[in-house]
């Protein structure tokens, strides 16, 4: 059983936008943080960005700052990540993560991941 989905990857040219949608099943995210990670063949898995869970506080990479934006839309029960000027170097494995809080580096439930391809 799944309980996240990642969607919205695909490939697009450099300096385009995607966004990425993470939804939960049988539970409320809204009473988690929710983070995205990234990971390419070869390289580490980074942190890309977190929402809180109290007041939606976001936090990013320095590598992403400026370009990506996550949010929240409870009705939906789906955290986005709003993805725009992207380079090659964007090319990974996105994964939505929740866990207690965006600080503890404590994580209970991964999505499986959706690809994000960044070229011409």
């Amino acid at each position: 059983q799944v309980w996240l989905v990642e969607s919205g990857g695909g490939l697009v040219q450099p300096g385009g936008s995607l966004r990425l949608s993470c939804e939960a099943s049988r539970f409320t995210l809204e009473y988690y943080a929710v983070a995205w990670f990234r990971q390419a063949p070869g390289k580490e898995r980074d942190r890309v960005s977190c929402i809180s869970s109290s007041d939606n506080t976001t936090s990013y990479a320095d590598f992403v700052k400026g370009r990506f934006t996550a949010s929240r839309d409870n009705a939906k029960n789906t955290v986005y990540l709003q993805m725009n000027s992207l380079r090659p170097e964007d090319t990974a494995v996105y994964t939505c993560v929740v866990g207690p809080s965006c600080s503890g580096g404590y994580y209970d439930y991964w999505g499986p991941g959706t690809q994000v391809t960044v070229g011409s």
